[in-house]
């Protein structure tokens, strides 16, 4: 009897279609499925066909199953929980990505240089370092990115759009991870470790940089000049020293300005300190000024000298201290020519020719 119902179970099996045959033609591209209904889910992609579209906002989807995930933006539904921590996910793909910050899993390795990441739009992004491909290109400026993403967020400097916003104190962003990264202002949250001296940052993108100050690696390289830089937002700020390119303005006083330096600016008229010190509560309109601020407290100086091996709290320090042995004097007085070891003596030295008194 029970090898009665075992032939049953296998005869009410339906056939699988055989891998090797795929009968479904693509009349577009050429490309054979073995189901028809992947032929027609293929086909929207050829024809740039978004049949599915939906009801709350009006976006259209090539696929059933990504409006079925679009959906979950406007319903906030999450049902992918880690076990690690309980951080919920809109989608399974998301909670694979996010578990490889408690694993460290880096499965996407560069085969130029050999550096590991957690997730492949990451070495994507990496290899266009190597290979100074751009191949998005803005339709309305024309400026070109080496990622979609990128284009994508350019896209809403020209149209303005802030869909997403702060549920605690209001403000709104144009991206949706701005607007995570902002909610840990609030919250306190730094969810990034570094797993050399343990320190914790509240961007990925935050640790990635600080990790940068144990390896002194600079991958960012400056095509007119050579200089390299650990961070790329770093790197995009000093070509602006090149071009002296001002391509952002503010709407308060018409002062044009370069992209990281707007946002900060707009806060000496608005007065907003967005960063707080979480052990002495002192408030700051820039993240850096937070960060330098915190050392008082920790007594941090992850700043060294290599050649006496003196520490200091910042960056700016090191440099006008490697002076003290190069004997170099970068700061030149265009009126008599005498030099200085920084440029705060050198201010103080035009005093003398125009009269003021400090």
């Amino acid at each position: 009897m029970r090898n009665y119902y075992l032939i049953m179970n296998v005869l009410r099996k339906p056939n699988k279609p055989d891998s090797s045959e795929k009968p479904y033609h693509c009349d577009i591209c050429g490309k054979s499925f073995t189901e028809e209904r992947v032929l027609t889910k293929h086909k929207c992609i050829d024809t740039g066909e978004k049949p599915h579209h939906c009801d709350v906002c009006g976006k259209s989807f090539s696929q059933s199953g990504d409006l079925f995930r679009h959906k979950r933006t406007h319903t906030g539904e999450k049902p992918y929980h880690c076990d690690i921590c309980g951080k919920a996910f809109s989608e399974n793909s998301h909670l694979t990505r996010h578990k490889r910050i408690h694993t460290g899993e880096k499965p996407y390795k560069c085969d130029i240089c050999g550096e590991s990441f957690s997730h492949n739009s990451s070495l994507t992004s990496h290899e266009h370092i190597h290979t100074g491909e751009k191949p998005y290109h803005c339709d309305i400026c024309g400026k070109s990115f080496s990622l979609n993403s990128n284009l994508t967020k350019h896209k809403l400097t020209h149209t303005g759009e802030k869909a997403y916003h702060c549920n605690i104190c209001g403000k709104s962003f144009s991206r949706n991870s701005n607007l995570t990264s902002h909610i840990r202002v609030h919250t306190g949250e730094k969810p990034y470790q570094c797993d050399i001296c343990g320190k914790s940052f509240s961007q990925n993108g935050s640790l990635n940089c600080h990790k940068h100050t144990h390896t002194g690696e600079k991958p960012y390289c400056c095509h007119i000049c050579g200089e390299s830089y650990s961070r790329s937002d770093t790197l995009a700020k000093h070509k602006l020293s090149h071009t002296g390119e001002k391509p952002y303005h503010c709407d308060i006083c018409g002062k044009s300005l370069s992209s990281s330096n707007l946002t900060s600016h707009k806060r000496s008229h608005t007065g907003e300190k967005p960063y707080q010190c979480d052990i002495c509560g002192k408030s700051f309109s820039q993240n850096s000024d937070l960060t330098r601020h915190k050392r008082i407290h920790t007594g941090e100086k992850p700043y060294h000298c290599d050649t006496c091996g003196k520490c200091f709290t910042q960056s700016g320090e090191l440099i006008k201290h490697k002076l003290t042995h190069t004997g170099e004097k970068a700061y030149h007085c265009n009126i008599c020519g005498t030099s200085f070891f920084r440029n705060s003596n050198l201010t103080s030295h035009k005093r003398i020719h125009i009269g003021e008194k400090p």
